[in-house]
Parts: structure tokens; C-alpha cells; sequence
């Protein structure tokens, strides 16, 4: 193809050309050479083209910038054009305001005169009003027509009070001061009427009068109204102090039942004779109750200041303090409910004039306060005095029939004195006071679950039926001492509610109630001793066959289903037999390693049939909950934990089964199975499995080599399972078949005391009191202590359930 056929002057304007490119394109073979001229000639008119085009926009776009300047201009004269007129506008809306403020001028003055002319007569009218308001109310005050003084001393003292500005005009100066002058002249008035009808015995006489005073009194305002209802309450408690204040004998401890009665004589008169004469919305009747109670509060706080002090030496007698303080409680509820049913509308009102509170409450009782901690103390003397009562009663009345239900009769009646106690201190106080009755209780339930409750459970050889008791009675104490800690802090004063705390205590019931599963769990080992001495004594290192399930399994499966089953049945609450059964598990497991480890030497073939005893054991041990329910199955908690505990028989026996030549292949099976990297533990097996000591070496060295390798650096240092068994020692055959066919619970019930004296290593209870720590605790406390760390482990372990639901 002809290069200038090639050129394309389209091509030049593509936004990604190349020129390199188009030139080849144009010259691809040299026979194209001779179009050079031509293709330049094309280039040349392609650019004078350009040149053109661009002219011709430039000229275009000089005569546009040139109009838009001349819009530009036009539009700032048309701009300066309007602000002119704006101006202008401006100025006119001036002129025009003024003008219009010159012609209104007359019309606000009018409006002004026509305002302070009305004002002026307004004034003036009651100016004429309260002038003529006054006169009357001057001569009806002097009359006693106390009905219509009240409507006119109201209409006066609202009228006054448009004059207070007015104070300056000497007019209004003077009629304010006769008006003051009168409310007080009708004030003193009234109040002399009042004291020399009740002087000469006349109220009743003059009860109609007297009731009209009343309105007089409302309409001078609450000062009045207080004055009259304080006199009142005086006049009528005057006999009253006479009597109790001047004279010892009436005013003692001893006479405080005629104080209540001398009260509630005075308001059945009040209730007679005055109650009519004052106003419902006034509750002078109510005053009157809270003036007696203050004043005998003072009086009570002397007397009782005065018996603290007794030069004899004598202190005051609790049982009198208690007496009259109950008497004190009956009297103010008795008039709590008189009260109770008016109305609190008038009360309220009064309250937010007047910071005298009302009600009476416990205005008497609070005098008795500060010397509750004796009764606190006397409380503390009762309680000294149960607990050994409750030590030496039996645990459940012979005459009656057992229950899986029951708990120990003592449990429930020092709960009922606690409520009986709570109940009491709390009507009177809410704070310090209380807060020491907590602790008081605090002390005995920690006494009663050691001396009472744990007492019982290692000292009294408890029957299994016992046992059932003493768990129920720690269940029941545990959820009621929860309940009481929530009744207290309920009551208790904000300040003071923090220090309430009795979940130590709950722990320590907890802690019995977990002693009272592991002696069920005691008693099936003990019964499953024969049965464990008879695999011990069977010649494991000889066996060549393997055959059914052992004699002594057979046995072992008999025991337990008889003895879980005795057990379930009495215990009426899932959360204690599901623990009963994990506890099982754990047990068999544990007895069944340990007699293991004294059944050296045990060669292949009897690894191979302690892992087929083992087998048959796991399916009843998963059944253990149905025992008592067949047909059901276990809960699925319960069938993991078993099933995890029941694997710790796995790995020792497959370890066993392995010949130790080639030394090759135990060592992998050890590492395998076992899955440590413990010296000592691998030794254990080597005397297990009865091999030689002088092959224990070789045996050892190549173990230490491949633990030792990247392969195993994940294994643990030391198996804890294998780590926890000990190779028994040989023993006479003599002393391996001494007969142990009973439960001692004598010896258990030492053994859990040395437990939870020296710390328990199942749920992890410190040593307390140790050599170490450079001091001595008392045995009793540490012991309580203790108890306390299990009950708090087996409330929290999830393995057990939540022991302390009331499920």
C-alpha cells in the first residue's frame, strides 16, 4: 500500500498517540520511501489548518471577553442605581415615622391619663373598702361575733396588702398600723377567751365561741394558729408533768404503763369535750399525742441516764429495760393506728410551713436506743445458753418416723429466735444497733454449724439416716442464713448495710453439707474394701489367659448398686445426689488406681484383664443416677464428668499391657498413653510392670532421650494422675487380709476433722494457723475456717451442680 495512503490526519489527534508508532505504520517496507514529500507536504497543510482554527477561536474568545466586561459595567451602574432608591426609601419611612409619632402623641398621652385615673379610683375604692372593712371588723371584734371577723379579717389583710407600697403617704402609714393593731388586740383576745374557759371549767358553755375563734386564728395565719394549738397542748399536759416529773416512784421504769393510760384518758377528752372547738385540718389531737410522747422521750432519757449512773454499782435490769420498751412499741402503734385513717392533705400543707414533723412514729422508743446494746447482750447471754442445749439434744425424736424431709428440730427453733430477735430490734433501730444483733447472729450460726452440726457428723458415730438430718438441717441453714442477710440489709440503715455480711457463715453450713456426701461416699469405700483386698491378692504377675469379668468386679458392682441405691433413696434433693455420685465415681476411680499400684508385679496378660475389670465397672458407674429412677437417663453433666473421670483407668492399664521388650515399644506406649515426661513416673511403671532393676537403666536413658526430643516437648512435665499414686510397699499376707467389714465413723469423723483442720488438698483450703506464720489460732476457729473454704468450693464447683439452689 502508497505511504500517503497510510497517513491518516485523524490519527494525530488521538490523546494516546505515538509517533514512533505512525511513522512505522506509515513507513513499513522501504519501498515507501519515496512518499517523504508527500507525507510532509500533508503534515505542512495539516498544520496550517490548525494554525487557522486556533485563530479563528482566539478572535472569538477576545470578542466575548469584551462583552462581558460591558454587561460587568452596566450591571454596577444599575447596582449604584438601586442603592439610590433604597435610600431614598429609607429617609421617607424616617419622615413618615416621625410624623406619625407627632400625631399620636396626644393620643398615648390620653392613653396614660386614662390609665393612672383608673388606678386612682381602683385605689381609691379600696382605700374606701378597707377603711370601711376596718371599722366593722373593729366593732365586731369587740362584740365576739368571731364568724364574721374571720370573713372581714381575711377581706382586710388582702386589701392591706395592696397598700404595702403606699407605706410612705403618712395616711396609709397610720391605717397599716391600726390594722396590726387589731390583729393582735383579736389574737390576745381570742387566746383569753380560750384560757379562762378552760380556767373556770366553762367549754362547754362557750364551745360554739370558741370553735368561731378558731376561723380568727386561720385567718391571723399559722403563727397564731401555732400559738393557740401550743398553749393548748401545755395547758392540758400540765397535770401530767406534776404528777410523773415531781415524784420518782410514778415516774419510774416500773410505772410506765399510767403514763399510757394518763395519755389515752386526755384523748378521750379531747375526743369528747375539745375536738369539736378546733378545726379537723389543724390534727390537734394528733399535736397533742406528739407533744406527750416528746416530753415523755425527755423523760425516759433521764431515767435512763440516771440508772446507768447508779452510785450502787447496780446496772439497769434488762428485763424491765425490754418491758417497758414493748410497752413503748404497743403504745405508739396504738396511736400510729388512731392517726393513721385521716386525712394527710391538711398535714402536708402544715409541713411545708413548719418543720415540726408529724405522726408519732417512735418518738418515745428512741429514747431506748442507746441502751439496746444491753439487749443485744442479753440476746448474746440466750444464745451462749442454746447452743449446748442443742449439742446434747438428740438429733431427731425417737417417737417419731424418719424422713428424708426432716432436719434437726434446734435448726428451726434458733432461726425462729433470730426472726423473733430481727423483728424486735428493728422496730426500734435501724442502725448500730442492728448491725450488732447481725454479728451476734454471725457468732452462733458459726457455733452451731461446728459445735452442733460438725459435732454431730465426727463425734456421735451418726447413723446413715443421722447423716440424711445433719445434710438437711446444713442445706436448710445455708438457704435460711442467705434469707436472713437479705431481711437485714432490708431493714438496715444505707450507711450501715455494707458491713452485713453473713456469707462466711453460709459457707461453713455449705462446707457440713459437703462432709455429709463425703461420708455417704465413706461408707461405700469401706464397703468396697473386701472386694478391692480380693483383686490385691489375686496373682496378677502370673496370669496367662484372659477370661471374663474378675469375681471381685462381680462384687464391686454388687456393693455399689446396694449401697448408691440405700443412699439416693434418702437423699430428696438432686443437687446433693448428683454430688453423691460424682463423688462415687471419683472414689472407685481413685480406689481402683491404688489398688493397682499394690498389685506389682502385673505382667501383660493381667493389664490386659484388670483393662477388661475396668470396662465392665464404667457402664454401671454412668447409670449410678438412674438407680433409684430405671428407665431414665443420667443428666448429661453427670455422664461427662463420669466419663472423664473414668478415663484416668485408661492410660495406666494400656501402658501395662505393653512387654518392655522391645524397650522401644513401652517407651512410645509410656509416652503415648501416659503423655509426661516424668523420670519418676515412668520408674513407677518399670516396678509395676515388675521389670528388672538392672534393666531399669537402659530403660530410663532411652525414655530421657526421645522426652527429651521436639516430638514430645509438648507432653506435660508430669502426669498428675500417675504423679498422685504410690507404689505400696510389700506386706505380710497377714496384714493385707485384716478384715475391715464396717464403717467407723469414729475414724472418719477424725480424719475429716484432721482434713479441715490442716487444709484439704480436693478443694484447695489453705493450712490456717501454721508453724510458719509465726502465731497460734485456735483450733476452733481454724477448724470453722476451713469449713468455710470447702462449703465455698463445692457451692461454686460445676461439677457438683449449684448446691446452694433450693431445688
Amino acid at each position: 500500500m502508497p505511504a500517503a495512503t497510510c497517513f491518516a490526519p485523524a490519527a494525530l489527534d488521538s490523546l494516546d498517540y505515538e509517533p514512533l508508532d505512525h511513522l512505522n505504520a506509515i513507513f513499513s517496507h522501504p519501498s515507501a520511501l519515496p512518499a517523504v514529500y508527500d507525507i510532509a507536504d500533508a503534515l505542512t497543510a495539516y498544520q496550517d489548518d490548525l494554525d487557522e482554527s486556533i485563530a479563528g477561536y482566539v478572535a472569538a474568545q477576545s470578542s466575548s471577553d469584551a462583552a462581558s466586561v460591558r454587561r460587568m459595567q452596566e450591571a454596577k451602574s444599575e447596582l449604584a442605581e438601586l442603592f439610590k432608591k433604597v435610600e431614598g426609601l429609607r429617609e421617607r419611612a424616617t419622615q413618615t415615622e416621625q410624623a406619625i409619632t407627632e400625631m399620636t402623641a396626644d393620643i398615648k398621652r390620653l392613653d396614660n391619663t386614662k390609665r393612672n385615673l383608673t388606678l386612682s379610683m381602683t385605689a381609691l375604692k379600696r382605700l374606701q373598702m378597707l377603711t370601711t372593712a376596718y371599722d366593722q371588723l373593729r366593732g365586731l371584734s369587740k362584740t365576739r361575733q368571731y364568724r364574721e371577723c374571720a370573713q372581714l379579717l381575711q377581706a382586710v389583710i388582702q386589701l392591706m396588702a395592696h397598700f404595702k407600697s403606699y407605706r410612705s403617704i403618712d395616711q396609709i402609714a397610720t391605717l397599716s398600723r391600726n390594722v396590726s393593731d387589731l390583729q393582735r388586740e383579736l389574737l390576745e383576745q381570742v387566746c383569753e377567751d380560750f384560757e379562762i374557759s378552760f380556767a373556770k371549767n366553762e367549754v362547754g358553755q362557750h364551745r360554739a365561741t370558741l370553735a368561731e375563734s378558731c376561723l380568727v386564728m386561720d385567718a391571723l395565719g399559722e403563727h397564731a394558729k401555732q400559738r393557740l394549738i401550743t398553749w393548748y397542748c401545755n395547758t392540758q399536759l400540765r397535770e401530767y408533768r406534776s404528777i410523773f416529773r415531781g415524784s420518782d416512784e410514778a415516774g419510774s421504769l416500773d410505772n410506765i404503763a399510767r403514763r399510757y393510760s394518763w395519755c389515752n384518758r386526755m384523748l378521750k377528752t379531747y375526743d369528747a369535750e375539745h375536738a369539736a372547738i378546733f378545726p379537723a385540718h389543724w390534727r390537734v389531737g394528733e399535736m397533742l399525742a406528739n407533744a406527750f410522747c416528746e416530753g415523755t422521750r425527755d423523760d425516759f432519757k433521764a431515767i435512763l441516764q440516771r440508772s446507768i449512773q447508779r452510785a450502787d454499782g447496780q446496772t439497769l435490769d434488762v428485763n424491765l429495760l425490754l418491758a417497758a420498751l414493748q410497752e413503748t412499741l404497743n403504745f405508739e402503734h396504738s396511736l400510729e393506728r388512731r392517726f393513721a385513717s385521716e386525712s394527710r392533705q391538711s398535714q402536708d400543707t402544715m409541713t411545708s410551713r413548719d418543720d415540726r414533723p408529724h405522726g408519732v412514729g417512735q418518738i418515745i422508743s428512741e429514747a431506748f436506743e442507746p441502751y439496746m446494746s444491753l439487749w443485744v447482750e442479753s440476746q448474746d447471754k440466750q444464745l451462749a445458753q442454746l447452743i449446748p442445749k442443742y449439742r446434747q439434744q438428740p438429733l431427731h425424736n425417737p417417737d417419731e418416723e424418719f424422713s428424708p424431709q426432716s432436719v434437726i428440730p434446734s435448726s428451726t427453733e434458733l432461726f425462729h429466735f433470730y426472726r423473733l430477735a430481727l423483728a424486735q430490734c428493728a422496730k426500734l433501730s435501724t442502725g448500730t444497733r442492728l448491725l450488732e444483733l447481725s454479728k451476734t447472729f454471725g457468732k452462733y450460726l458459726d457455733q452451731y454449724s461446728q459445735a452442733v452440726l460438725f459435732y454431730s457428723l465426727t463425734e456421735r458415730n451418726p447413723s446413715i439416716e443421722d447423716t440424711v438430718l445433719i445434710l438437711n438441717t446444713a442445706d436448710y441453714c445455708y438457704a435460711t442464713c442467705t434469707q436472713l442477710e437479705e431481711k437485714i440489709k432490708a431493714r438496715i440503715d444505707e450507711d450501715v448495710r455494707a458491713s452485713i455480711d453473713l456469707q462466711s457463715q453460709a459457707d461453713a453450713f455449705m462446707g457440713i453439707a459437703s462432709a455429709c456426701v463425703r461420708s455417704f461416699v465413706r461408707r461405700v469405700e469401706v464397703a468396697l474394701e473386701p472386694a478391692l483386698r480380693e483383686m490385691r491378692n489375686m496373682p496378677w504377675g502370673r496370669l496367662d489367659s484372659v477370661g471374663d469379668q474378675s469375681s471381685y468386679v462381680t462384687e464391686m458392682l454388687r456393693i455399689i448398686k446396694e449401697s448408691c441405691t440405700a443412699t439416693l433413696l434418702l437423699l430428696h434433693k438432686p443437687q446433693y445426689a448428683r454430688a453423691f455420685c460424682d463423688h462415687v465415681v471419683d472414689a472407685v476411680v481413685g480406689l481402683f488406681l491404688t489398688s493397682v499400684m499394690q498389685c506389682k508385679p502385673v505382667v501383660e496378660v493381667g493389664a490386659e484383664q484388670m483393662l477388661l475389670d475396668a470396662y465392665t465397672l464404667k457402664k454401671p458407674l454412668l447409670e449410678l443416677p438412674t438407680l433409684t429412677a430405671p428407665g431414665t437417663q443420667p443428666p448429661a453433666a453427670f455422664t461427662k464428668r463420669a466419663t472423664i473421670a473414668l478415663s484416668k483407668l485408661d492410660p495406666l492399664l494400656k501402658t501395662l499391657q505393653v512387654r518392655p521388650h522391645p524397650p522401644e515399644a513401652l517407651v512410645q506406649a509410656y509416652l503415648i498413653h501416659i503423655g509426661d515426661r516424668s523420670e519418676a513416673n515412668f520408674r513407677k511403671v518399670l516396678e509395676l510392670k515388675g521389670v528388672r532393676r538392672p534393666e531399669h537403666a537402659a530403660l530410663v536413658d532411652l525414655f530421657n532421650a526421645h522426652a527429651a526430643g521436639s516430638s514430645y516437648a509438648h507432653l506435660p512435665a508430669a502426669n498428675p494422675v500417675l504423679a498422685g499414686l504410690t507404689l505400696a510397699p510389700p506386706q505380710p499376707k497377714e496384714a493385707t487380709l485384716a478384715p475391715q467389714q464396717r464403717f467407723d465413723a469414729g475414724a472418719f469423723g477424725s480424719a475429716l476433722i484432721n482434713v479441715a483442720r490442716e487444709g484439704v488438698d480436693r478443694f484447695g483450703s489453705p493450712v490456717l494457723g501454721g508453724a510458719g506464720q509465726g502465731k497460734e489460732v485456735e483450733a476452733g476457729t481454724q477448724l470453722n475456717e476451713n469449713l468455710k473454704s470447702i462449703g465455698k468450693f463445692f457451692r461454686r464447683d460445676t461439677g457438683f451442680g449449684r448446691f446452694g439452689s433450693k431445688g
